[in-house]
């Protein structure tokens, strides 16, 4: 009793010990992949930040440029040809720019840098007008994204509050940034499918956005768990939150500006960054499954073991060392060899016993396979035979089948606890992974390599000899190559089907 109880003691040790271990594993690795995605958000942001805050300074230095110029030269220099020429020379020089824009006090144009000014044009009901009207600031503003009345495409309005020689309101300057510049930026970006990548202002309202919603632009966020919660303690960070926008669970970087009141945020989501951990994960977990059940039947083996004694053991050591000894590969195909196979029939057949559950064997023959040699030479005759056992092999998926290399291009499978009718169903499986190859063969009428395969099965204790045994299923294998090739045939009696 005290074996036993060890050996019972050790076997559930080694089943917990495994999945402990495993199980810490895969929560490591989950969380260095999340660090990792953490990690990779927050240089996003802080990228993402750098560049819009050089954007819109490259957009504010030429309109504070031009506010310091009307200051000196005073507001009616803006309507001069000089100027108008200046503002189109500075808005050919800077990529985002898409206009330059000055503005009387009555929301007129005065000067543009587009080719032509659009008749009683006046912008004194934009916000941005509006702003500068009633805020005396020499700050920049940048207003929320629009559509230009020029072009119809979508802008943000970055301007400067113009005052005259007294200090009173005497128009605007403005610059528009593209939006398809933010656009174009973003998609260098390879966040995956269900990435996102955000600039808003910072009270929560969307100004661009990648991928692009359907009425995304104006909307705001600010309800938000990143707004709500995270942004109010700090500027910048990572968190992982649900987006308020489509509900997708991302890893955030997020970033305020520290010069403009804007904040980009860049969001992995979750289940991508997980994706692979996961498929790992179950695999590792499948792996685990599979290593406990045999270790408990290891177990279970080891009682029985222990009870048989010493002379069980012995018979099992020399059964062992004998198996061992016995080349059971073959070396071409990598399947069992012909004497691995006799070797496993024997046990199955031992001393003349009937046998105890269910055999089945599947004999293949490759079709024309002489004239494939004759056609195409030895070697690739050879690479033909690997080819059909691949087949064979990945057709496979009992530990308990047995494909074997039974002589030249000739091949078995033997399947113990196994019927006829299911042995069918594997030849003609392996049959249709043979032609799905389409190996060309012009030696046979279809063209490409076919096999023929013959299936023999015997219920538990009615099996005949092991001689007997194989010698049906070889005999109904030259059947269905007697009937054309190509197919497979199942022994019934003395007829087949």
């Amino acid at each position: 009793m005290p074996v036993l109880w060890l050996a019972g003691f050790f076997t559930v040790l080694v089943c917990l010990s495994i999945t402990s271990i495993t199980l810490w594993q895969l929560r490591e690795t989950r969380s260095h992949e999340l660090e990792i995605a953490d990690t990779t958000v927050a240089n996003l942001s802080r990228s993402m930040a750098q560049q819009a805050d050089d954007t819109f300074d490259q957009a504010d230095i030429p309109v504070a440029g031009i506010v310091e110029r009307l200051s000196y030269d005073g507001f009616g220099a803006a309507t001069s040809s000089r100027m108008h020429d200046y503002l189109r020379a500075i808005a050919a020089g800077v990529e985002q720019i898409q206009g330059l824009f000055i503005y009387d006090k009555d929301g007129n144009w005065a000067a543009t840098s587009l080719s032509h000014t659009p008749p009683n044009a006046n912008n004194a009901d934009r916000e941005y007008f509006q702003f500068h009207k009633a805020i005396d600031s020499n700050l920049p503003h940048i207003g929320q994204a629009i559509r230009s009345r020029t072009t119809n495409d979508w802008i943000i309005p970055i301007s400067r509050r113009v005052n005259d020689s007294e200090g009173h309101f005497a128009g605007v300057v403005l610059a528009t940034i593209e939006l398809a510049y933010f656009d174009r930026f973003f998609d260098r970006f390879d966040i995956g499918k269900r990435g996102v990548i955000t600039l808003t202002m910072a009270d929560g309202t969307v100004l661009a956005r990648r991928p692009t919603m359907e009425n995304v632009r104006g909307a705001s966020i600010a309800d938000g768990e990143l707004f709500r919660k995270y942004l109010k303690e700090r500027y910048e960070g990572t968190a992982t939150v649900e987006s308020i926008l489509d509900h997708e669970i991302r890893l955030y970087g997020y970033k305020r500006l520290d010069r403009y009141p804007l904040v980009v945020l860049a969001g992995l989501s979750e289940h991508e960054v997980l994706d692979e951990w996961r498929q790992y994960a179950w695999r590792s977990l499948a792996i685990i499954v599979c290593v406990v059940v045999a270790n408990l039947l290891f177990g279970v083996l080891l009682f029985q073991q222990i009870r048989y004694g010493l002379n069980a053991e012995s018979q099992l050591r020399i059964a062992s060392h004998s198996l061992e000894k016995l080349a059971l590969q073959d070396s071409l195909t990598g399947l069992a060899n012909r004497r691995h196979f006799h070797e496993i029939l024997g046990l199955e057949f031992s001393n003349g016993q009937p046998n105890l559950h269910p055999l089945s064997l599947i004999m293949i023959d490759i079709d024309f396979f002489k004239s494939y040699n004759d056609n195409y030479g030895h070697v690739a005759g050879d690479k033909c035979i690997v080819a059909v056992a691949e087949c064979i092999r990945g057709n496979l998926n009992r530990t308990g089948d047995l494909a074997v290399r039974y002589g030249g291009e000739e091949m078995a499978v033997f399947l113990p606890y196994s019927e006829a009718p299911g042995a069918f169903l594997l030849a003609e499986k392996i049959r249709q992974a043979v032609l799905t190859r389409a190996i060309e063969h012009q030696g046979n009428p279809s063209g490409i390599v076919s096999i023929s395969l013959g299936v023999y099965g015997c219920q538990a204790q009615e099996c005949p000899t092991m001689e007997t045994f194989v010698e049906r299923a070889d005999a109904v294998m030259y059947v269905a190559k007697h009937e054309g090739r190509n197919r497979t045939e199942i022994w019934q009696g003395t007829t087949t089907i």
